[in-house]
């Protein structure tokens, strides 16, 4: 007979696509638990299928996270497993609230780790991997998006991005709008059987999927910002001088502060300075 678990939160995580990368203690912890906290019981129930384990599912999401204080209850004695349908539980999934609870109650917690779709796109990408910054979901609103994106732009780090098919152009036209010439990747279906890593800068990459709607969860890894060269205001002037020859100051602004990788900020100062002039 299998011994059972000591009683406490075990965090579980789970294959993103290829079942054999779950580990044999991931599947020795889920068999033994006393209860599966999942998102969704008919995903990990083909999970559970396939390694023959046969235990009892709570559903544990953002409806319904408001569970902690029943679940964190039962935690003395019980071992509660809590998986999310893929990956690593916590990462873009609710579950630190009852992490910290269970905690802050005296309650055991245990990770046993694994499989996670950002490290895994980090890890093909071929972008720097020495810093890197896990930004999730970006907002699905433009201007949300857009002050999000404001907000990590000059951080010296990989950023890495989780995104929907339908949203990936539309994101990725953003990214290249505000972030500049960066090299970057899509990495879409990791360990699955249509795996793909696309290279590129921003620019290529809108361009690739302005009208192609990927299937398949996709991560976004973006190079950090390039080594700030000194520009010199003769060469600012010089470049918004002959930008602002066919555009308006603002938008005159923004493709030389692009094109220089300087903050758009001091480009549109002195281009209203010199459409004073």
């Amino acid at each position: 007979m299998t011994d059972p678990l000591p009683p406490g939160l075990y965090v579980v995580a789970t294959p993103i696509g290829n079942l054999g990368d779950l580990s044999a203690r991931a599947a020795d912890t889920l068999r033994r638990a006393d209860r599966i906290l999942v998102e969704d019981t008919r995903v990990t129930g083909k999970l559970l299928a396939h390694i023959g384990a046969k235990v009892p599912m709570t559903r544990y999401d953002d409806h319904t996270a408001d569970r902690e204080r029943a679940i964190v209850a039962q935690l003395g004695t019980k071992a509660i497993a809590l998986v999310s349908d893929a990956g690593t539980p916590l990462i873009s999934d609710p579950g630190y609230r009852l992490v910290r609870e269970a905690r802050a109650a005296g309650h055991s917690v245990v990770t046993v780790p694994g499989p996670c779709a950002a490290i895994a796109a980090l890890t093909v990408a071929g972008l720097p991997t020495d810093r890197f910054l896990f930004l999730g979901f970006l907002p699905a609103k433009a201007k949300a998006r857009s002050d999000a994106i404001a907000e990590i732009a000059s951080v010296r780090a990989t950023l890495v991005i989780y995104e929907s098919g339908p949203r990936l152009g539309e994101t990725l036209g953003a990214l290249r709008k505000q972030l500049g010439p960066r090299d970057a990747a899509v990495a879409r279906e990791l360990t699955k059987l249509h795996e793909e890593c696309v290279t590129g800068t921003l620019a290529e990459l809108t361009e690739r999927y302005a009208s192609v709607v990927p299937k398949g969860e996709i991560v976004i890894v973006v190079g950090p910002p390039a080594e700030a060269e000194a520009v010199s205001d003769r060469d600012l002037d010089r470049l918004l001088e002959t930008a602002m020859a066919r555009l308006s100051p603002s938008r005159a602004a923004a493709e030389v502060a692009e094109q220089l990788g300087i903050p758009r900020k001091r480009a549109y100062a002195r281009a209203l300075e010199l459409s004073r002039e």
